[in-house]
């Protein structure tokens, strides 16, 4: 098979933001590695999926190794996969912080350490990262402490990963999503959650898969957090 096609790896790629981006990248012609615990097979031969936990270096070895042996290349790595726990601080449970810091920071770390080794030989690549505006904005009411620990640590990784890389054809964002409209928030709460946006409403999935591709075309912008989130990041 030709590699000239660019490749995508996308984590947490079965649903919601992951699958929008996926399309998003399908829909300009890329070919995608979609991968998430419960990730089926396609039937588009410029998708391969691999299923696993992405916070198991194993998975990451996997989804890696795969790629490279049916495209023969990875141009940029969305790294998507994440969950949210919204507790008071002194609930969470030992159980609850391993869990958050499995997906949201050991699948960031295993799945880019090996990705950035293949875009190293060639070159060229581009990471991009899905954090949340609640780490800039904390939003009284939304027990947040696990995702602002996780993803503001992502977001301090990619500027360090972006100046580290800079000189060596390797692009390194973020997007900071507000509050999206997903599976993970029931059509009954989208209003309150909208008021929680200074635009008055929540975002599309589409919004964020927007952002991906704008940051993947965008070959003089690196290190940077790109916030689309209603405005939350700017205050209220």
């Amino acid at each position: 098979m030709s590699n000239s096609k660019k490749v995508v790896v996308v984590t947490g790629a079965s649903q919601g933001i992951g699958a929008a981006v996926v399309k998003a990248f399908r829909d300009l012609d890329y070919r995608v590695v979609a991968t998430s615990r419960s990730i089926q097979a396609s039937t588009d031969p410029d998708i391969l999926t691999v299923a696993g936990d992405i916070g198991d270096p194993e998975t990451a070895q996997a989804v890696i190794r795969e790629t490279l042996a049916r495209f023969g290349r990875i141009d940029t790595l969305v790294n998507n996969a994440g969950i949210f726990v919204a507790k008071p601080f002194t609930a969470y449970t030992p159980e609850d912080y391993a869990a958050v810091l499995s997906v949201n920071l050991n699948g960031f770390f295993y799945i880019t350490q090996l990705a950035i080794t293949e875009m190293e030989k060639q070159g060229s690549g581009h990471v991009v990262s899905i954090t949340t505006s609640l780490v800039d904005h904390a939003i009284d009411g939304v027990p947040s402490v696990l995702a602002s620990l996780t993803k503001g640590g992502l977001n301090a990784a990619t500027r360090s990963l972006a100046i580290e890389y800079a000189k060596r054809g390797i692009r390194v964002n973020a997007v900071s999503p507000g509050i999206i409209k997903s599976p993970m928030h029931g059509a009954e709460t989208h209003e309150a959650l909208g008021r929680l946006h200074p635009v008055g409403h929540m975002g599309e999935m589409s919004d964020i898969a927007q952002a991906v591709v704008y940051l993947d075309s965008a070959g003089f912008v690196t290190g940077e957090i790109l916030h689309v989130d209603g405005g939350q990041s700017a205050g209220h």
